[in-house]
């Protein structure tokens, strides 16, 4: 008895259509799988780095307009910006990277010295509010392209007006 060619060919092509579609699958699937998890990873990584940064820059920021020597916990710190190091894209790591060299130069501040002039602190508080911005912009952009630019964030450095205001000691505060 003959074998129809028919239905060798059609059932070969069923078998084959199938091994590609289950090889397929899994190479999307696994692609899918990978890119959720990297989302996952960064989102954690950039939330690490915000809350580390804004427990540096507020102790710094205190210290500052409290005329004291800061004790920032510097440890939290690094640890963010080495999980950062891992996930970041590169934009949001040179936000990121922009942002610690600000933080170095308000830290500098404070070497063998207790600053007390609000005019010093006047341009880094600006860098800082402006390179926050950045790196927001940055981490959202890289988590999903459709996120639009912020013009200001959520938290971060305190806008100007609440800084200048210093309490001089007397009770009375000073609004510049």
């Amino acid at each position: 008895m003959a074998v129809p060619w028919e239905l060798l060919i059609s059932t070969a092509g069923a078998v084959t259509a199938t091994i590609v579609g289950v090889v397929a699958g899994g190479v999307v699937g696994r692609h899918s799988e990978n890119r959720k998890w990297l989302q996952e990873t960064q989102t954690s990584a950039y939330e690490r780095f915000l809350q580390a940064f804004g427990a540096v820059e507020m102790e710094l920021r205190e210290a500052f307009l409290e005329r004291r020597r800061p004790a920032v916990a510097w440890g939290p710190f690094n640890a963010a910006i080495q999980s950062l190091s891992l996930v970041a894209n590169p934009e949001a790591a040179a936000a990121a990277l922009q942002l610690c060299d600000v933080i170095e130069d308000f830290s500098i501040l404070f070497h063998d010295r207790q600053p007390a002039d609000l005019e010093e602190l006047r341009p880094i508080h600006a860098a800082l509010d402006q390179g926050h911005l950045k790196f927001v912009n940055a981490a959202r952009r890289s988590l999903h392209p459709s996120q639009e630019r912020l013009d200001q964030t959520l938290g971060g450095p305190s806008p100007w007006r609440g800084v200048a205001f210093v309490d001089q000691g007397d009770g009375a505060g000073e609004a510049e």
